[in-house]
Formats: structure tokens, C-alpha cells, sequence
């Protein structure tokens, strides 16, 4: 059984490691709307952190850093588990992300983590996963 997750207006670290644990129990997961997950920060910070990220490294060597937003989120859930291991990459293989809500996920129950959710935040600033991908050049 799969465990749908709405990623709208979720914190990005926070989604990252509850999601990280739940995938090393072995539960399997699908975070739909990631384009709608926020990274707390002014717009112009969070954009140069991540356009940093990008730009780092050779076109040959890496490191690599994704643009799409389904991408990033992934990447940030695979910062947070030992995906170089045996068990840590059977756990990565657990995790789905979609950009928008697939088909198969129309009618299935969303669920919403509250500890990560936006309400957390002590300040207003924040921008979206989206707006991010769409700085760093993606077309999804």
C-alpha cells in the first residue's frame, strides 16, 4: 500500500526527513504537487543557494545538481538517508514524486503532515520549489 503525501505548502527539509525515516522503516511513499513545496528564505537568497548548487562542479565530473522540481525534492530526500548503502538505497527506491497529481492518485486520500506544514513558519518568507525550478531554467 502506498502512502500519498500532498506536498502544498509543505516545508522542504521538514517533508525531507519525515519522509527520509518513513522510507527506512520500509514504508513506500508518493509526494504529489512538488512544485507547490516551499523553502523558507527571501526569494533572492534561496535562488542564489540553489543556482550555487547548480553551477558547482565540471560538465564532465559533476557534482550534479537537478533543475526539475519532482528532482530537487528527490535529491533532498537522498541528502537525508544512506543512499550509498544496501539498505539506504532499497529505501530510495521507495520514494515517488510527481509533479501535479498523476491519474493514479486522483482519488486517493492526501495526506497532509501538519509538522511540516507552512503554518510553522515564524516569518513570510518563503518561495516554492516551482519558482526555484523555473530560475534554474526547468520546463516541466
Amino acid at each position: 500500500m502506498v502512502t500519498v503525501i500532498d506536498g502544498e505548502n509543505l516545508l522542504l527539509g521538514r517533508l525531507a526527513s519525515i519522509v527520509a525515516q518513513r522510507i527506512l522503516a520500509g514504508e513506500e511513499i508518493a509526494i504529489i504537487n512538488a512544485e507547490k513545496v516551499i523553502v523558507s528564505g527571501s526569494r533572492a537568497m534561496v535562488i542564489e543557494e540553489y543556482y550555487t548548487k547548480r553551477a558547482r562542479g565540471s560538465v564532465e565530473g559533476g557534482p550534479f545538481y537537478p533543475r526539475r522540481p519532482d528532482h530537487i525534492v528527490k535529491r533532498t530526500i537522498r541528502g537525508m538517508i544512506p543512499y550509498k548503502m544496501r539498505s539506504g538505497a532499497a529505501a530510495f527506491r521507495r520514494v515517488k514524486i510527481y509533479v501535479g497529481t498523476p491519474y493514479e492518485f486522483k482519488e486517493a486520500e492526501a495526506e497532509v503532515l501538519e509538522a511540516a506544514h507552512r503554518d510553522r513558519l515564524s516569518n513570510a518568507r518563503y518561495v516554492t520549489v516551482g519558482a526555484i525550478s523555473t530560475n534554474l531554467g526547468a520546463k516541466y
